[in-house]
């Protein structure tokens, strides 16, 4: 039988939504699972029976918190799940982990995404350039991190979340390093989570500043000096277009010049072999 290492994040801040998260862990089958809370700058109280709680004294970020709840759980595969989704049926983990085991090289897998009040989704949760069909699964070269499945060998090789990231975009960091370690990142359209489509700028003032300053991270950690420029302008112009408030571009414009001066971890740079797959999967490391 499958058996998975579940870690849920959580600030203690939405009881409700972390009932169901946890009810939808408890009730697969097929598996067998192992569930830690991981409190960031939480304890966590109340806990179903058979569900383990991690206290972290202050709120490490989502990185951090996910690194430290996997080493608290077993598991050939290790489930990432923000207290805010659920898996939407009882045999979603047992689907996930007869994709692995009929994929040896299959490394991160994220399932499809809705709102369950039927609201419009994001579009980032399908990390394609076109979105197109929600349910047709296949490669990319990010994944949305609410909800994600990963090989514990994979999180061993490539080191696990960027915890200097604090949240944002890890999802891309997990996955190029991933890409280039020999491993398939695939999203699974035939398998489902729910999650409330609330905008990313939920996170108010942090939002542009940590956008910014961890784009630019990824292309010092990951990208050729020559992509790595490309790759920092198209997002900046990207971003520039977009700025509603003289209040968002000074983020903005701290966020980069933070994200080229402090410390961002170890830089690992993509093989060219790398870049020629992402681009063959549609998404080459400049957009």
């Amino acid at each position: 039988m499958p058996h998975y290492g579940c870690v849920v994040l959580t600030r203690g801040q939405r009881p409700h939504e972390l009932r169901l998260a946890l009810e939808s862990l408890m009730g697969q089958r097929g598996v067998e699972v192992d569930v830690v809370v991981v409190g960031n700058g939480w304890a966590p109280a109340g806990l179903p029976e058979g569900v383990r709680g991690l206290a972290l004294p202050e709120n490490v970020g989502a990185t951090a918190g996910r690194n430290a709840g996997a080493a608290h759980v077993g598991g050939e595969i290790v489930l990432f799940l923000d207290d805010d989704a659920r898996l939407a049926d009882d045999d979603a983990l047992e689907r996930i982990a007869r994709a692995f085991a009929a994929h040896p090289r299959l490394g991160v897998l994220q399932p499809r995404v809705e709102d369950p009040s039927g609201a419009p989704p994001p579009r980032h949760w399908v990390a394609r350039l076109r979105v197109g069909d929600r349910r047709r699964s296949g490669p990319v070269t990010a994944v949305w991190e609410g909800a994600v499945a990963v090989r514990r060998r994979v999180l061993e090789q490539v080191g696990g979340w960027p915890h200097e990231f604090f949240y944002l975009h890890e999802g891309i960091d997990l996955a190029w390093r991933a890409l280039d370690a020999g491993w398939t990142v695939w999203y699974a359209g035939d398998v489902l989570a729910h999650h409330p489509a609330d905008r990313a700028t939920r996170h108010g003032g942090l939002f542009p500043y940590v956008s910014a300053r961890n784009r630019v991270w990824l292309a010092r950690r990951h990208l050729p000096f020559s992509l790595g420029a490309v790759y920092v302008a198209a997002w900046f112009l990207h971003t520039a277009v977009r700025l509603r408030s003289r209040r968002d571009a000074r983020l903005v414009l701290r966020g980069y010049a933070d994200g080229l001066t402090r410390p961002c971890g170890t830089r690992r740079r993509l093989r060219w072999r790398t870049v020629a797959r992402m681009t063959r999967a549609g998404r080459p490391p400049v957009i």
